[in-house]
């Protein structure tokens, strides 16, 4: 049955009760003064009192009966509506294969259901099917890049290559490099949104993590003559994998060293409280312009193409670093002022240290 139905038969059901009241009130009504005609006696009321009795005593009830009954039948009529958009909202990437739940009866609100649920379907499909090529393309690609890298490598061991030659192929391999990069990283990413990715959480000992990157970061810093501190570092123990949280770490690091002005800085400090710890990377590059702060986090957006051909990258960084943060059940936002700095701010729970053994660092 439809709603329009439903909704048709209740108010005709009310009418009808409405009417079927009226009619038996008239009805008394009428007998008695009737029989008050017959037997010579006067109406004990005029027709304007009558009609005042039955305005209070039938019209009054009858509007707040349609009321009330209009009030319920809507509180019902909405119900399935809310726990479809309830549901609706639980649904994302990770969730696109529930159901929304069909109530059974047929009307509007089953069908537009079993339509969503459809949707969700091929869209649950079509992100496998996605996610299932770049795991195999990435997978197929590896095998033909390694072969490539290798070839030159040794290429570039013969003494007897000509300089000129010798210049070409050290572009080459640094463009192979880079394309084993993004083939790591997007087997990385397909993984992790498919699920397949498994962490090795354990007691890491967060502080030792960050000392080593803040010592790569001095080493990678050199080149471009920046200044990097590390002006606080609290002892703080959380549960996580030691290497993707390492890999995070890198790859914020590197993002201030390359985003930033020539002498400049990049300062890092990890601070706890009760239950988290707080990493923070501050660098005095160009800044990030609001418009395009919410997308630092997408898959290959570089901001400024004309800047970003000049810092070597994929765009994958960032995202790859919000993936390691959010499976590690914590937070990370970036706050940007332009040509000033631009501060990334990583947010972790803390683990309980009485469980925490002396983890061994790699």
């Amino acid at each position: 049955m439809t709603l329009r139905t439903r909704f048709t038969l209740w108010h005709t059901a009310v009418l009808l009760i409405a009417m079927a009241v009226m009619a038996v009130v008239f009805h008394y009504e009428f007998n008695e003064d009737r029989q008050a005609m017959r037997s010579g006696q006067t109406p004990l009321d005029s027709p304007l009192e009558e009609t005042g009795e039955f305005l209070v005593y039938f019209g009054l009830p009858a509007i707040l009966f349609l009321i009330v009954g209009s009030a319920w039948f809507m509180r019902r009529f909405l119900t399935p509506v809310a726990r479809l958009t309830e549901a609706a909202e639980r649904i994302h990437l990770r969730h696109l294969h529930e159901r929304l739940p069909v109530v059974g009866s047929g009307d509007e609100l089953d069908r537009l259901t079993e339509v969503f649920n459809a949707m969700t379907a091929r869209l649950h499909e079509s992100f496998n099917q996605m996610h299932e090529f770049t795991l195999h393309a990435s997978h197929e690609l590896k095998t033909p890049l390694t072969i490539m890298r290798g070839e030159i490598e040794t290429a570039l061991r013969d003494e007897q290559c000509p300089e000129p030659q010798r210049e070409v192929l050290a572009g080459l391999l640094e463009e192979a490099q880079r394309l084993v990069k993004i083939v790591d990283s997007l087997s990385l990413l397909a993984k992790a949104d498919s699920g397949r990715h498994p962490l090795n959480l354990q007691p890491v000992r967060f502080e030792e993590l960050v000392q080593d990157s803040f010592a790569d970061a001095q080493v990678l810093a050199q080149r471009s003559g920046l200044a990097v501190t590390l002006t606080k570092c609290d002892v703080a123990v959380v549960r996580g994998d030691r290497h993707r949280l390492r890999q995070m770490l890198l790859n914020l690091t590197d993002n201030a060293i390359k985003y930033n002005h020539s002498r400049g800085s990049v300062g890092m400090s990890l601070a706890r409280d009760e239950d988290h710890v707080e990493l923070c990377i501050t660098n005095t590059g160009p800044g990030i312009p609001p418009e395009q702060l919410p997308r630092v986090f997408d898959r290959f957006f570089r901001g400024d193409p004309a800047h970003g051909t000049e810092v070597e990258g994929c765009g994958l960084g960032l995202t790859i670093a919000q993936w390691i943060v959010k499976a590690h059940g914590g937070e990370i936002q970036i706050a940007s002022a332009a040509n000033r700095e631009t501060t990334v701010t990583v947010r972790l729970p803390l683990a309980d240290e009485r469980l925490a053994a002396e983890p061994t660092r790699s």
